[in-house]
């Protein structure tokens, strides 16, 4: 059986878009995966080493949560598989790929490579390589909003925190722990978990005992959602109303998205343990496809338009890619810099 629960779907009033937002979650969207096949173009040609994990399939998540938020404004704590994230972010495709490439000019000053993006002033809290790391963080984050409004009555922080997470990871002792003091404390945050059916090479279903993971959010008396996470409308829906009772001091909401990772665990996994079936059912399902042709059967874009976007962001990632092999390495003498805090 490829699949044990149908995708929500929701109706079509709630996911209502008008053509300027449309636009935006398609570019933001292409964007994700046009920098991503790059990635792997360049890490098969040498141009990137250790573990680059993509993100191939699952753009409508990023790009559904983050920029139904205050990109730049509210924080996002993400995964070993973090470039989309950071690029919904708003860093720029040029730190990213220098990052990539380990040099200078990255967002971590080539100092974190694939799996540690980080930028303070995008509110990218970072990518995390161990599952769970970020979970704690983002809380964190989460709680000093809340401490700076309702302990030293600033009225400016009203930013919402996202915690990126895989299925997997709703395993560990984090997500429990942390689950229980935002709902405890009724933490501006949200907890996405990005459901992609595969924990590396260990199916979901066969490595819990609960495999719907939305209705944990239960036992800590939270609202739990499960959502299409290949409809970018969808989860857009979902997530409005979650940032609206976290701005409003209603506390955290914990989303499931079920999507589906194109490509195989990292670019070293030769991918062999999924089914041709399954991988075929759900490229069926491509979030961008499945955007554009909604954009176009409402009137909200033509074939010109979108491609027009593609071009122009395909533009962007060469030049990514040219900036990052221009850019210098980072200076030996400064192997120890920014291990601790400086003055």
């Amino acid at each position: 059986m490829i699949q044990e629960r149908p995708l929500p779907t929701f109706q079509a009033s709630i996911a209502e878009v008008s053509k300027e937002e449309g636009l935006r979650l398609y570019e933001d969207m292409v964007l994700g995966r046009t920098f991503e096949d790059k990635c792997a173009e360049m890490y098969y040609r040498g141009k990137m080493f250790g573990f680059v994990h993509l993100y191939n399939g699952q753009e409508a998540v990023s790009t559904g949560v983050i920029q139904t938020m205050r990109p730049g404004e509210d924080y996002v704590c993400s995964t070993y598989r973090d470039h989309v994230h950071a690029l919904s972010c708003g860093v720029p495709a040029r730190e990213v790929m220098a990052e990539l490439f380990g040099k200078e000019t990255g967002c971590s000053r080539g100092r974190g490579g694939s799996m540690h993006l980080f930028s303070a002033k995008h509110r990218l809290l970072g990518g995390f390589a161990f599952i769970g790391e970020g979970i704690p963080v983002a809380t964190g984050a989460a709680f000093q909003t809340k401490y700076r409004r309702e302990s030293m009555g600033d009225a400016s922080a009203d930013q919402v925190t996202a915690a990126f997470f895989g299925d997997g990871t709703t395993n560990n002792g984090q997500f429990f722990e942390c689950l229980n003091m935002a709902a405890l404390w009724k933490l501006p945050i949200l907890y996405v978990v990005e459901n992609n059916k595969w924990a590396i090479g260990m199916a979901h279903e066969r490595a819990t005992s609960s495999p719907k993971i939305y209705k944990k959010a239960e036992a800590f008396g939270m609202p739990g959602f499960e959502v299409d996470g290949m409809d970018v409308l969808a989860v857009r829906a979902v997530v409005k109303e979650a940032v609206r009772r976290a701005r409003a001091g209603e506390g955290p909401t914990l989303i499931e998205a079920l999507t589906y990772r194109f490509r195989g665990h990292s670019l070293a996994d030769p991918d062999e343990l999924r089914s041709k079936e399954e991988k075929e059912f759900w490229l069926a399902k491509d979030p961008i496809k499945r955007l554009a042709a909604y954009l176009v059967e409402h009137n909200l874009a033509s074939q010109e338009e979108l491609k027009g976007i593609d071009q122009k962001i395909q533009a962007v990632v060469d030049d990514a890619v040219q900036f990052g092999l221009d850019s210098p390495e980072p200076d030996p003498s400064e192997l120890r810099k920014y291990i601790f805090a400086e003055d």
